[in-house]
């Protein structure tokens, strides 16, 4: 995705698999349209509702494990206060899965140097996937998931040369669907069942435009057989590096499909990228087969 970097800060061993991941857009420091769409609200995001009121992200949005959420915010918060010595207010984003399943959640093991680790290497390179950053102690579906990434370029007119691009972090439960082909998996005893997506586009889109990009997000989760469980806490935020809303709504069909493929694909790709994990407790976690998906 243009004008979008991401970071990632892996920690394995010693009965942990958690992390940082960090999705940093250009021109963050003066505002970015953006939206946000809960699916489910049994988790954690934290400064949600600004966005809601203002329709715009004002820094980059970081994802990590549930109970390392808010020491996360806090270093980020630091790292923001570094970059602007005159600011009195700053909302940092941070969603959360849990990965207390393969890692030893209580242990809130993220430092300062990890968050600013995945802060200060954010790079344009294709982000690591499965068992990386944010998604290294993650499963879905009944293997082990973690990060996964997509993108679309839209061809057609007038969509035609922009890009959608999805970062996913999956940890959800459900029934593993494949082209509408269930893959059956042996069932994970695992507390989590969420799943956070961020979607970037460079599309000409207001806040409220955003908005119906980031439900269709969550709705794809369905293409790859979520159950939104009960306990799940489901989450889109979608921005636009692009600061002038000039799209009009009945040329939406192409960016809806550009993102409901994206999300399918990046959940997929968390899966298949990831490997079998051993982790808290001697808990384990199994990569999905490839064989199974032929």
């Amino acid at each position: 995705m243009p004008g979008v970097r991401v970071g990632q800060t892996t920690i394995t061993g010693d009965g942990l698999n958690t992390g940082v991941t960090a999705i940093v857009p250009s021109g963050w420091e003066t505002t970015l349209p953006a939206a946000v769409a809960v699916g489910n609200g049994y988790g954690k995001l934290i400064g949600t509702t600004q966005v809601d009121e203002l329709g715009v992200i004002e820094t980059p949005i970081l994802l990590t494990g549930t109970l390392s959420t808010f020491r996360v915010a806090d270093a980020f918060l630091t790292w923001l206060l570094d970059r602007n010595p005159q600011a009195t207010s700053l909302n940092p984003i941070v969603g959360e899965t849990n990965d207390g399943h393969l890692s030893d959640i209580r242990r809130r093991p993220i430092t300062p140097a990890h968050v600013h680790n995945a802060l200060d290497n954010a790079t344009s390179d294709l982000p690591a996937e499965g068992c990386a950053g944010a998604g290294t102690g993650t499963t879905a579906l009944g293997f082990k998931a973690g990060i996964g990434t997509a993108s679309r370029t839209l061809r057609t007119s007038p969509a035609g040369g922009y890009t959608v691009g999805v970062l996913v972090q999956a940890n959800f439960s459900g029934l593993l669907t494949v082209l509408g082909r269930p893959v059956p998996a042996p069932p994970i005893d695992a507390d989590g069942n969420s799943c956070m997506i961020v979607v970037a586009t460079d599309l000409p889109l207001d806040s409220r435009q955003l908005g119906r990009l980031a439900r269709r997000a969550v709705f794809a989760m369905a293409r790859v057989g979520s159950d939104y469980a009960p306990g799940s806490g489901d989450y889109a935020i979608a921005f636009s590096t692009s600061r002038t809303a000039t799209y009009a709504e009945r040329d939406l069909r192409a960016p809806f499909q550009a993102v409901t493929e994206s999300v399918e694909e990046a959940l997929l790709n968390s899966l298949t990228m990831a490997h079998t994990t051993t982790g808290f407790n001697n808990h384990k976690a199994h990569a999905v087969p490839h064989d199974l998906l032929r």
